[in-house]
């Protein structure tokens, strides 16, 4: 007897999918490319390579690194506190991480810098002992943290839900003590869904616009990242310039993901043989 499924067949299926995917994705991002190999080599590196675009890439993939590792740790242990633990305000907390994913990101630029701000709530504090956050690399670091949070938080809670607490209980039994357990146990287990986080939270980051051009100051060379340079070039009718930009950002963003997946499905595969 045949095999019933509730979708269409697979070349049904496939064919939409790939209509789809070619429709929304790979025609613009083509589109794209084929702007960018209009230009002459001269005029793609010096729109590419000049200074104040390198320096708008070492702040913008530095700043994205930065949070990304940040929110890696502090996405762990809130998906750690939250599962494992029964407490009140627990619901109201696990909403709140979702918080970023549902609120404007221009909103959340204006309070951050209203935050912190040299006469902010918390920057008039930090003012006094030299640290300058807002219209900084700091204060970028902040915003970008700010939006990549749910990324890892929602990737790693599913996991560590379905954790078999006996295996835990059996490393304590064989007379293995917390961080042991934990290293030897518990992050195997974790490490394919907290680094797939950590992914998604650069990828976000290195995108990111709204919450990040309040905060930044918008200085060349200092505190300019390359999604406001794009923007800039736009406005100047550099639509060429505006495009190669995009386009390198395009393979580096692309080449470090695939280089993370790549990592991610090792460890998965080595996990799985050590099982």
């Amino acid at each position: 007897m045949a095999r019933r499924h509730v979708l269409p067949g697979f070349g049904l299926s496939l064919g939409y999918t790939l209509f789809y995917l070619s429709l929304i994705v790979l025609i613009p991002l083509s589109a794209t490319f084929l702007r960018v190999f209009g230009m002459e080599w001269e005029a793609f590196g010096k729109a590419v390579a000049s200074p104040r675009v390198i320096a708008s890439y070492k702040l913008s993939f530095g700043t994205s690194f930065v949070a990304a590792t940040i929110n890696a740790i502090a996405g762990l242990l809130i998906a750690w506190v939250l599962v494992r633990y029964r407490f009140a305000g627990r619901k109201f907390i696990d909403s709140i991480v979702d918080l970023p994913f549902a609120l404007p990101t221009a909103v959340a630029g204006i309070a951050l810098t209203a935050i912190y701000a040299p006469t902010g709530w918390i920057g008039q504090y930090l003012a006094p002992l030299g640290i300058k956050t807002a219209f900084s690399p700091l204060g970028i670091t902040i915003a970008l943290t700010f939006i990549g949070l749910p990324f890892v938080v929602r990737t790693v809670q599913p996991v560590l839900e379905d954790l078999d607490l006996e295996m835990e209980q059996a490393s304590a039994t064989l007379g293995a003590n917390r961080f042991t357990t934990f290293r030897r146990v518990i992050f195997p287990e974790l490490w394919p869904a907290l680094l797939t986080g950590f992914a998604l939270a650069f990828a976000r980051a290195l995108g990111e616009y709204g919450s990040v051009v309040f905060i930044s100051g918008n200085m060349p060379m200092k505190t300019e990242i390359t999604p406001l340079l794009i923007i800039t070039k736009l406005e100047q009718y550099d639509y060429r310039g505006a495009t190669a930009v995009a386009v390198v950002m395009l393979v580096i963003s692309f080449t470090l993901l695939l280089i993370i997946n790549l990592l991610q499905r090792l460890s998965s595969q080595r996990h799985s043989v050590a099982l």
